[in-house]
C-alpha cells in the first residue's frame, strides 16, 4: 500500500472510532429526527387547514408533552406503591412454600425425602435478597438524572427541526454529489413516509392493545387496570419482546390475590398476543409497513447488545432506513446499473441461438420428421437458404434438412432416414 492509502485507512479507522465514542449522542439525535418526522405530518396536516407552521408546531409539541405527563402520572405512583406491596408479601409467600415442603417431606418415606431439595439455605439467601430489593428499586431513581438531561436534548432537537426542518434537510443533500442529489432526496422521502406508516400502524396497535387489556383485566379483577392496560400498549412499539415484557407487570400483581388469578392473567395474554399476530397486525401493519419477523428480531437484539435498551426501542425504525438505503442505493442504484459489456455480449448471443433453435426445431417436427442433432446454427442464420426457401425443393426431407444446413434434434420426433433403413442414423450437410 502507498502513503495515500495508509493515511486513507487511518483515517477510516479513526473516523469510526470517533462515532462509535458518541454513539449514544447518535442515538439520540436518531429520537429526535423520528419524531419531528412523526409530528411533521401532523404539522402539514393542520397547515392545509390554514394553520401557522409555527403555531401548529408548537401545538403538536404541547399536545405531546401532555400525553407523556399524564402518562407517566397514571402509571408511576400506583406502580411503586404495588412494587412495595409486592416486596412485602413475596418473603410471606416465600415462608409458607418453605413451610408446605418440610411438611411434605415429614410425612415422606426416608429414601423418598431424600428426593426433596433442602430450601431452607436457598431461602434464607433469597430473603434478604427479596427484602433489599425495594431499596435497589428506589435507588435506580437516582440515574434518572442521566435519562432527563437526554429527554430535555431529544425534545429540544426535536422543537428545531420542526419549526423549520428545510435548512436541515438542503444541508444533508449539500454532502452528496450534485449529480445524486435529486435521487437522494427521493430517497429521503421514502425514509420519512415508511417511518410515518411505522408509526400511525404503530399507534393503532397501541390503541387496541391497551383497550382490549384494559378490558380483560377489569374482567378479571386485576388491581391497577389502566396502568397496566397503558403499559400494555406502550410496550406494543417493541415487537416480539414487548408484550413478553408487558406480561410481567399484570401477572405479579394478580398473584398477590391468588396463583389461580395470576395463570388467568397469563392466558388472557397470550391469547391477545395471538389475537394481534394473526389479526391486527396484517390488517394495520400491512397497509403500512411489512418487515420480515426474523429480520425483526434479529435487528431487535443486535441493537440491544450494542446500545441497551435504547437500541431496544429504535430497533425497528433504524431496520427501516437501512432496508431503504440497500433497497435504492445499493440494489437499485448500483447493482442494477452495474454492466459488463462482454458478459451482455455473450448473453445476446445465447439468447439469439435459443431463439433460433425455438423456431426451427418446432417447424421441423411438424413436417413429419426429426432428427438428433442440430450444427452449424450461426451458419445457417446468416445464409440466405435460412430465411428464403430453395426454388426447388427435394422430394426427401432429410434433403431438405441438409440444404438448410439444420440437422434439428428433438427426441419428440421420428428421423425418416432412421426409419427407412438407413446405415446413418441421421443426415450431415457436406462442405
Amino acid at each position: 500500500m502507498k502513503l495515500g492509502q495508509w493515511i486513507g485507512l487511518l483515517a477510516l479507522i479513526a473516523a469510526i472510532y470517533i462515532l462509535w465514542s458518541i454513539q449514544q449522542l447518535l442515538l439520540l439525535m436518531f429520537v429526535g429526527i423520528v419524531f419531528a418526522t412523526a409530528l411533521n405530518r401532523l404539522v402539514r396536516w393542520m397547515g392545509k387547514h390554514g394553520v401557522p407552521r409555527g403555531a401548529a408546531s408548537i401545538f403538536s409539541i404541547v399536545g405531546l408533552l401532555l400525553i407523556m405527563t399524564l402518562f407517566v402520572a397514571i402509571i408511576v405512583p400506583p406502580f411503586l406503591d404495588q412494587f412495595q406491596l409486592l416486596t412485602e408479601l413475596v418473603p410471606q409467600g416465600l415462608n409458607q412454600l418453605r413451610l408446605g415442603l418440610d411438611w411434605l417431606t415429614e410425612r415422606l418415606p426416608g429414601s423418598a425425602s431424600e428426593l426433596v431439595p433442602n430450601f431452607n439455605e436457598l431461602f434464607n439467601q433469597l430473603q434478604p435478597f427479596v427484602s433489599g430489593l425495594a431499596n435497589n428499586f428506589f435507588r435506580a431513581f437516582s440515574g434518572f438524572f442521566n435519562v432527563g438531561v437526554s429527554f430535555l436534548f431529544v425534545l429540544m432537537l426535536t422543537i428545531m427541526l420542526l419549526l423549520n426542518p428545510h435548512p436541515y434537510r438542503q444541508g444533508f443533500l449539500r454532502l452528496v454529489p450534485s449529480f445524486y442529489r435529486r435521487r437522494a432526496d427521493e430517497i429521503l422521502t421514502l425514509c420519512e413516509e415508511d417511518l410515518v406508516g411505522w408509526i400511525i400502524g404503530t399507534l393503532i396497535n397501541m390503541v387496541v392493545i391497551a383497550i382490549v387489556s384494559g378490558i380483560v383485566l377489569q374482567i378479571l379483577g386485576v388491581k391497577l387496570v389502566l396502568a397496566n392496560a397503558l403499559v400494555a400498549g406502550l410496550m406494543e412499539a417493541i415487537p416480539n419482546l414487548g408484550p413478553v415484557l408487558s406480561t410481567i407487570a399484570p401477572v405479579a400483581i394478580a398473584l398477590i390475590d391468588s396463583p389461580v388469578k395470576a395463570l388467568g392473567v397469563l392466558i388472557a395474554y397470550v391469547l391477545i398476543q395471538q389475537l394481534e399476530q394473526f389479526l391486527l397486525v396484517p390488517v394495520v401493519m400491512g397497509q403500512q409497513v411489512s418487515l420480515l419477523p426474523a429480520v425483526t428480531l434479529l435487528a431487535q437484539f443486535a441493537f440491544a447488545s450494542f446500545f441497551g435498551f435504547l437500541g431496544l426501542f429504535l430497533a425497528i425504525p433504524l431496520v427501516i432506513i437501512v432496508r431503504i438505503l440497500l433497497r435504492e442505493v445499493v440494489i437499485r442504484d448500483v447493482l442494477d446499473q452495474w454492466t459488463n459489456p462482454e458478459f451482455e455480449h455473450r448473453e445476446q448471443e445465447s439468447h439469439l441461438l435459443e431463439n433460433q433453435e425455438g423456431a426451427i426445431a418446432p417447424a421441423v417436427c411438424s413436417s413429419g420428421f426429426s432428427t438428433h442433432t442440430l450444427s452449424h446454427s450461426a451458419t445457417a442464420a446468416e445464409s440466405p437458404d435460412a430465411t428464403h426457401p430453395p426454388k426447388n425443393p427435394p422430394k426427401n426431407p432429410s434433403d431438405a434438412i441438409a440444404e438448410t444446413g439444420y440437422i434439428a434434434s428433438n427426441p419428440g420426433c421420428s428421423d425418416p432416414s432412421a426409419e427407412s433403413g438407413s446405415p446413418d442414423g441421421n443426415s450431415e450437410q457436406s462442405d
